[in-house]
């Protein structure tokens, strides 16, 4: 899974801004609206470069105590500051450069007009009760005990909580309802599926079970921070009890509304497609997919059904075997390499799905994985997240080092999937092909219900309902984590699966009839690894040298010239 960029968009600040959900138009000036070309200023790259630096630094800077102002001095000093960055973008020489560093400079306005967009549009300090909720539920992980510096800090923190949910309560003025059932399903439920959650035999129930396993620990591991814990779940109570007797009046749309979505993908997405293009695409991608599964399913019909592992140690066999696979093939038929820092084994490199006997049967993620370890291996493991970000920790430009973009990262990942199966991974293992389509089917449902949760035209129970439809072995948990991540996330991030995946297949396609028979795909995978994970559409440019999509990002809209309707 992608990750937010720094504090700001974890955490992010805001005043008067535009309202999500609201019907979004083009003021009628166009002065602000920068020429369509490259900048040409008369600053030089390495001063770019300075820019970026001192802009990165500021995004991901955090407070010293972990307390976030959100005081309407601080909120305006933190919007004036972004704007000082962006009025500095149009005074380089953009025009003069090559096309590699006019790639740097697109990356990094999409970056200050991502901080732009969470500060004015998403806002979820204002929207998103869960913004608070995960941020406490993470500090319930902490592990026992602590000393010196740490045991400090940690109580620090603890014995703020009761007063950071009550400025919650004031800060929480524009809740959207979507947000406010999401939080209110965390406070007291396991999500399920156990994103980013230490491992327990029985999940705790939520917020407040986290809270309860935190103190069960500290009565046996460091008993002085129990009364602190006691008062810190009092505080979680009544944030729960303000939160339930509120709801009624928490009418507003999740969703940041059609136009601000589109500028969105334009301009920090980065995306050609427009979010109609997109569900076009989407909807074909999952007809094809669903035709190919049905021909697969009669393809495999007299064949037995994979069945899932009877025990953790088949699992941990499996999960063995499937590795051993997966790197032998990547080198047999050339197809990535495999550096030599690269962990060797799957218990060095991490998996994705641990051995978890649920009480109501394996989640949607476990129903395949318990089945056949590769699909999901190939994604989130090797050669794809954990891979991707070994390989990633290695880049050292300046620049591309700090920018991690989902259509990439998911793109790259999904990629892999249908990839392997296309070049014979799965030729002799004909049902496990069946688990690709499934994979596949999942991410188009899901980017279609991205943009329509995006443009207020469906809810969460809505889109969860659609994607069990057309997704086989999806549950309600896994549906709901899902729902939830893609519409609280910066817009667009569960639709870049399929659509990262389309331009990842497009500049294949690209590269290899620029450079004909001497194209080699281990080149162009390896350069995908080793060159930072930018916007697809930049990558192509980098590359190939093909401009006719990024020419249409150069007349930059602001923010600031979308104006209520």
């Amino acid at each position: 899974m992608g990750k937010r960029s720094g504090w700001f968009v974890a955490l992010a600040l805001g005043c008067t801004a535009l309202v999500p959900g609201a019907a979004l138009a083009e003021a009628p000036t166009q002065a602000s609206q920068q020429p369509a070309g490259p900048p040409n200023g008369p600053g030089s790259y390495d001063e770019f470069v300075a820019l970026f630096t001192e802009f990165h630094v500021w995004r991901t800077e955090r407070p010293a105590d972990g307390v976030v102002d959100y005081s309407p001095v601080a909120v305006e000093r933190r919007r004036e500051q972004l704007r000082a960055f962006q009025a500095r973008l149009p005074g380089f020489a953009v025009a003069g450069w090559d096309r590699h560093r006019q790639v740097d400079w697109l990356a990094v306005r999409a970056q200050m007009d991502l901080e732009d967009f969470t500060l004015n549009v998403t806002k979820p300090w204002a929207r998103d009760p869960g913004m608070y909720i995960d941020a406490l539920q993470r500090l319930a992980y902490t592990e026992l005990p602590l000393q010196g510096a740490e045991l400090a800090a940690f109580r620090a923190r603890l014995q703020r909580i009761p007063a950071s949910l009550d400025q919650a309560r004031i800060n929480l003025d524009s809740v959207a309802g979507d947000y406010a059932d999401l939080a209110l399903h965390s406070l007291s439920n396991g999500d399920g599926v156990g994103h980013g959650m230490p491992y327990r035999a029985v999940e705790p129930a939520g917020l407040i079970g986290w809270f309860a396993d935190l103190r069960g620990r500290a009565e046996r591991q460091q008993p002085e921070l129990v009364a602190d814990i006691r008062a810190a779940e009092r505080a979680i109570g009544a944030f729960r009890q303000w939160l339930t007797a509120s709801r009624p009046r928490m009418t507003a749309q999740a969703g940041v509304g059609h136009v601000a979505y589109d500028w969105f993908l334009t301009n920090v997405r980065l995306m050609p497609y427009t979010s109609d293009e997109i569900v076009v695409l989407a909807r074909r991608e999952l007809d094809r997919l669903w035709a190919f599964y049905t021909t697969e399913r009669h393809r495999n019909r007299n064949l037995p059904e994979l069945q899932i592992a009877r025990s953790g140690e088949e699992y941990e066999a499996q999960l063995a075997s499937t590795d051993a696979m997966i790197r032998r093939w990547l080198v047999e038929e050339e197809i990535l390499t495999v550096p030599d820092y690269m962990p060797r084994t799957y218990q060095e490199m991490g998996f994705n799905a641990p051995w978890i006997v649920r009480p109501n049967g394996p989640m949607f993620w476990e129903q395949v994985q318990f089945r056949d370890a590769s699909p999901d291996h190939l994604h989130a493991t090797f050669p794809g997240h954990r891979f991707d970000g070994h390989a990633g920790r290695r880049v050292q430009h300046p620049i591309r080092a700090h920018i991690s973009d989902s259509g990439r990262t998911e793109g790259w990942g999904f990629y892999l999937e249908e990839s392997a199966l296309q070049l014979g991974l799965f030729d002799e293992r004909p049902r496990t092909r069946e688990l690709i389509y499934i994979f596949g089917l999942f991410r188009a449902a899901r980017t279609i219900g991205d943009v329509r949760m995006q443009r207020n035209e469906m809810n969460v129970a809505q889109v969860m309902n659609f994607w069990k439809e057309w997704t086989p072995y999806l549950d309600d948990n896994v549906a709901r984590v899902d729902a939830g991540i893609y519409l609280r996330r910066p817009p667009g991030y569960g639709m870049t699966y399929t659509i990262g995946m389309m331009q990842l297949q497009q500049l294949l396609i690209d590269r290899r009839r620029q450079l004909g028979e001497s194209f080699v795909l281990r080149d162009f995978h390896d350069y995908l690894m080793n060159t930072g994970r930018l916007p697809v559409s930049l990558l192509r440019y980098d590359l190939t040298g093909h401009d006719d999509e990024i020419s249409r990002f150069w007349a930059h809209q602001p923010l600031s010239a979308l104006t209520r309707d």
